[in-house]
């Protein structure tokens, strides 16, 4: 399996994580585990339908899905030829292009789209971001709320506040606040909480050069019990934090 980023244009960059090239050949078996990261990301399949090992079509030749924030781990077996397109965006930042009424409902989904304004999927190509770019800033258009603020409180301190202080911060209510993460990221504010300090103790735990051990890190990661910091970690990795 071949994996290539692009970065957008400079103007787009606060909104768009990257666009993605992801291409699968040969006849065996294509493993593929993919981890929550509070983006949601639309996926053109630029060539054949995209199956897995049973033959079940995961995503139909020249379709555009939209795959809504992840809570938990995915994991693919694929066969065959495929060529899929991504546009992650950040936390937060879909609502800056797209109007939908709430993002709630595509939690955890991959839902073929069709009736809105999208790239023309013939129009791309691997080579170029230049479509895509003038696609994009075109559309740009801030909502008349962004939380995006909050987002980045929460990833400046790493998962480690409270929702009614995140909520006083922004002159909010924790029920306002709940309804606005839900129509822009898909998640509750705690659950997005959650995935950020995930994100922060496994990094943690990856570069861990001093020799701590588990319990302290779980600690320095906002975990009070070394329980619930195993559960967390296997709830978004599939692992167990010493196997990370």
């Amino acid at each position: 399996m071949a994996y290539l980023e692009i970065q957008p244009h400079l103007a787009l960059q606060p909104y768009i994580d990257a666009y993605w090239i992801s291409e699968m050949t040969g006849s065996a078996p294509n493993k593929t585990k993919i981890l929550p990261d509070g983006c949601v990301d639309i996926i053109f399949n630029i060539e054949d339908d995209y199956r897995n090992e049973a033959g079940t079509i995961l995503m139909k030749s020249e379709a555009i899905y939209l795959i809504g924030t992840m809570m938990c781990f995915k994991e693919y077996k694929t066969i065959g030829n495929a060529k899929l397109l991504g546009v992650r965006f950040k936390p937060g930042a879909f609502s800056y292009f797209f109007k939908f009424s709430s993002l709630h409902e595509f939690t955890d989904q991959s839902i073929e789209i069709k009736d809105i304004e999208l790239p023309v999927i013939h129009h791309i190509n691997e080579y170029t971001s230049a479509y895509l770019d003038r696609f994009f800033i075109h559309k740009l258009s801030p909502p008349k709320y962004s939380i995006i603020p909050m987002i980045k409180d929460i990833q400046e301190q790493n998962g480690q506040l409270k929702v009614s202080n995140l909520a006083k911060k922004h002159f909010t209510t924790p029920r306002q606040l709940e309804r606005y993460f839900k129509n822009s990221v898909g998640v509750s504010p705690k659950d997005f909480i959650g995935l950020v300090r995930y994100q922060f103790a496994s990094k943690k735990i990856k570069n861990n050069t001093s020799g701590k051990c588990l319990a302290e890190l779980a600690f320095e990661s906002g975990y009070y019990d070394h329980a619930h910091f195993t559960k967390e970690i296997k709830r978004f990795t599939g692992s167990v934090p010493s196997q990370l």
